[in-house]
């Protein structure tokens, strides 16, 4: 029984050396479909359904799926091959099968204001060179960026415009306006992705426009006077200056610390309204609803009263009394039908 055993471990050592050194040629009925592009193999072949239930699944799956890769291999060493520094690389083919995308495709970028502009005005872009020609330094220089040609800060001397003010810093003032002009750059680029994404942009302030509306004056004067430390509580207004509009309310949270009855008495309140099985009444409330009902009754039950008499009387005539009054009665002018008070004097007879 020992020399059986030896020799049963010997024989199984044997054919997992032999499984791990399997030979690179795989026989198959029908060859396989390859995509080297996309490094995909298709096998057409048919399996044998005995073969699938005398192996385990694992086993037969494993080895199915051997052989394939196997093959696949076999197909990337016949293409092209170059050694980059120690590793050899092969060619790839274009893609023969189109794989459908993980994600949608992008959207295409809504064109900006100025885009929309230019094609309206039919302007095309031109393509600027890079380098000009620097007539300080007698050399070709880049238009932008680091060491450009024209480069207008390294000047040690700026002369002063006949308008300014001859006590003004003029280098001051150059680097506030550039600070100016990337803060709009930087605004327009923000306004371009909100109206690409269809997001309102908040209007706080005033906003660079060419003209301001009525309203976004106010806006900004009453944003101008609630930007103080108190709010705008203790801020002057003009004498006919209207409140502003929407101001809101503070929110009021109740203190941590100090009294908790009050606490106590809604908790126990609200416990008592969730037990209960009806519904809790509000009498001051379902009164003053019943009561503006009535009014409301009230009020169209006169309406189509005094429709009905108007429509009856209408613009009354000369009565056939003889009394010449000024009053409002059936002699008198448009009085309701059947004679009101009569003022003034008695007529003349």
């Amino acid at each position: 029984m020992a020399a059986c055993s030896v020799e049963e471990l010997l024989a199984k050592a044997e054919q997992e050396e032999a499984e791990k050194l399997r030979s690179i040629s795989v026989q198959k009925e029908l060859e396989l479909e390859f995509d080297v592009g996309n490094l995909l193999a298709c096998d057409k072949n048919r399996i044998e359904s005995r073969d699938f239930r005398e192996q385990r699944k694992e086993d037969f799956l494993r080895a199915l799926a051997r052989d394939n890769t196997q093959l696949l291999i076999n197909e990337l060493w016949k293409l092209p091959t170059e050694r980059v520094g120690e590793v050899i690389v092969a060619k790839l083919p274009e893609q023969s099968t189109r794989l459908p995308r993980e994600k949608p495709p992008p959207k295409r970028r809504p064109p900006t204001k100025w885009e929309q502009f230019a094609k309206l005005k039919g302007i095309q872009k031109k393509k600027k060179t890079n380098l000009v020609w620097d007539d300080a330094a007698k050399e070709w220089r880049r238009r932008w960026g680091y060491k450009r040609a024209n480069d207008n800060t390294k000047d040690w001397m700026i002369e002063v415009p006949q308008t300014a003010d001859p006590n003004e810093d003029q280098f001051a003032q150059r680097n506030k306006a550039k600070k100016e002009r990337v803060a709009k750059n930087e605004l327009n680029r923000l306004r371009n992705i909100a109206r690409a994404h269809k997001i309102k942009t908040p209007g706080v302030g005033l906003l660079p426009k060419a003209q301001q509306s009525k309203d976004e004056l106010a806006k900004a004067v009453s944003v101008a006077q609630t930007s103080t430390a108190s709010v705008g509580r203790f801020q002057d207004r003009l004498p006919k200056e209207k409140p502003p509009r929407n101001s809101g309310k503070r929110r009021k949270f109740l203190p941590l610390i100090g009294d908790f009855s009050s606490e106590k008495q809604r908790q126990l309140e609200l416990l008592k309204s969730m037990s209960s099985k009806t519904p809790r009444l509000d009498i001051t409330r379902a009164v003053n609803t019943q009561m503006r009902e009535e009014d409301r009754e009230e009020a169209a039950a006169r309406r189509r009263k005094g429709a009905g008499g108007k429509g009856a009387g209408g613009k009354g005539r000369k009565g056939s009394t003889p009394a010449k009054g000024k009053g409002r009665g059936a002699g008198g002018k448009g009085g309701k039908a059947g004679g009101g008070k009569r003022r003034g004097k008695a007529g003349k007879h």
